[in-house]
């Protein structure tokens, strides 16, 4: 496997205007991929481009257009659409190649693009590292003459009617759903799909300005800022909240009484059903290493199996086709996912996660079940659990920060009732991560005052900026955790 060094775990990620997200940059991308991805191609290689919402996106676009043009590729323009979306019509229309313009739920002064292959999946490394090697190969790539790129006006109208060809029978007449769209690529297309099932829906942030995307909006920010969605829940009287990150590949859920659901427990719920009713694929739940213990505990009690993935949906899409390798049936489909909301659920059109398309299945069974969504899942009972993000100087190896191996290895002797741990650095920003689950013997407090105390080693290791920024979210509640006060 090739080691490459301008895409992480999901795409090229940077600040838009400035490498790798400049205009010559990704006009070199473009013209990179475009020659690398078109090699197989029969005929005259179409790449799709959709993008979301940000100021930048029109500008990025038009540079990677330009670089595909180069390479002899045309381009048809989806305009904004959810990434999966995107995804879905690179498949169906049988597209070289699709391509994202967005960074997903990170601020709108950054960008990033990634691409799907024609049968909708993430490049593979050695494809990454491919286009890597042209990218650094080429100074500077000249104009193709006549642009060849054209734009589908209908794209949005292909995947709503791929979204509700998957639910024939879903009626959602009756119920009221709070949707927060974050500004983002979902502002249209998911209040639309919800209305078109016979909702009643309250929309939030789905005036998208270029810079408002993600701003205090979106399933990020109701995971860290839970008390105002759930407030809103209430006022409203609504049944269920749906909250999607920028580019509309995560959801998150809120019950009828403003308790948040998060990736993990949909996880569980769609794999319980899926099991029950013989659907699911390899009788396998995929999860990552940052899932909450408790899903172990769950799938041995439903009576289904648990895969853990290394962090990044693209491994439980691997893990997940594995499966499909192995699955002689028909008909089954692939459950697997992170605690983001980063759901994937794989069919043979379908292997990208999709925040619409969870929603969609988790409303189905709330409307099955004929009860509200409050009295569905309390048997779901999730390990203490919390994740520090901190913005670090630099990424060296952990083993070779000699502080911050001793403050690891001092999580046991502070908490006994430690039941596992994760340390790394982001895949797609310059952060690390901890990730510490306990038993019940520790109070959410009690596990963030030494996840701030990693933190501010592993900054002080890194040269980080003074006051770089620090968050320790509580997974298992919801919510950020504060600085313990100094005594």
């Amino acid at each position: 496997m090739s080691k490459v060094k301008y895409f992480g775990t999901d795409g090229i990620r940077g600040t838009a205007g400035v490498t790798p997200m400049s205009a010559d940059f990704v006009k070199r991308l473009g013209w990179a991929a475009g020659s690398v991805l078109s090699r197989e191609a029969a005929e005259k290689p179409i790449f799709l481009i959709g993008r979301d919402t940000r100021e930048s996106g029109p500008m990025l676009k038009d540079a990677l257009t330009s670089g595909l043009n180069a390479a002899g590729a045309a381009v048809i323009d989806l305009g904004v659409l959810p990434t999966p979306g995107i995804a879905t019509l690179t498949h169906r229309m049988k597209a070289t190649a699709g391509a994202v313009i967005s960074a997903s739920h990170n601020p709108a002064a950054e960008n990033g693009i990634k691409f799907f292959s024609v049968l909708g999946m993430k490049l593979s490394e050695d494809e990454e590292a491919a286009i890597e090697a042209l990218i650094d190969s080429a100074s500077e790539v000249g104009d193709a003459g006549e642009r060849q790129t054209q734009t589908l006006a209908d794209a949005e109208d292909r995947y709503v009617d791929d979204l509700l060809d998957a639910q024939p029978n879903l009626d959602l007449k009756g119920l009221k759903l709070l949707v927060d769209c974050a500004n983002g690529a979902s502002y249209s297309v998911a209040p639309r799909v919800f209305r078109q099932l016979g909702a009643t829906v309250i929309p939030l942030n789905v005036e998208p300005d270029g810079l408002n995307i993600n701003e205090e909006a979106g399933s990020e920010y109701t995971r860290s800022a839970p008390e105002a969605f759930a407030g809103l829940i209430r006022q409203h009287h609504a049944d269920v909240g749906i909250a999607f990150d920028g580019d509309a590949d995560r959801v998150i859920l809120f019950d009828d009484k403003g308790r948040l659901t998060d990736g993990d427990h949909m996880l569980a719920i769609l794999a319980d059903d899926y099991h029950r009713h013989g659907r699911l694929l390899g009788n396998a739940l995929v999860t990552t290493t940052m899932a909450n213990g408790a899903l172990t505990a769950y799938a041995q009690q439903r009576g289904f199996k648990m895969v853990e993935t290394p962090v990044g949906d693209k491994y439980v899409t691997e893990a997940l086709l594995t499966l499909s390798a192995q699955e002689s049936e028909s008909g089954k489909t692939g459950v697997g996912g992170e605690q983001s909301g980063h759901i994937v659920l794989l069919d043979e059109h379908h292997r990208t996660g999709d925040g619409l398309r969870t929603a969609l299945e988790m409303l189905r069974i709330i409307t099955q079940a004929k009860r509200p969504f409050s009295e569905l899942f309390d048997h779901i009972q999730k390990f203490p659990q919390l994740i520090a993000s901190c913005y670090v100087g630099g990424k060296p190896p952990l083993e070779s920060l000699p502080e911050l191996s001793k403050a690891l290895a001092k999580l046991e002797e502070k908490l006994p009732g430690l039941v596992r741990k994760n340390a790394r650095y982001s895949g797609t920003e310059n952060k690390f991560r901890l990730m510490i689950e306990t038993d019940t013997r520790h109070q959410p407090a009690e596990v963030a005052a030494v996840a701030w105390e990693v933190c501010d080693v592993i900054q002080r290791e890194t040269h980080a900026t003074e006051g770089a920024k620090i968050e320790v979210l509580n997974v298992a509640g919801g919510g950020l955790m504060p600085r313990p006060e100094t005594k």
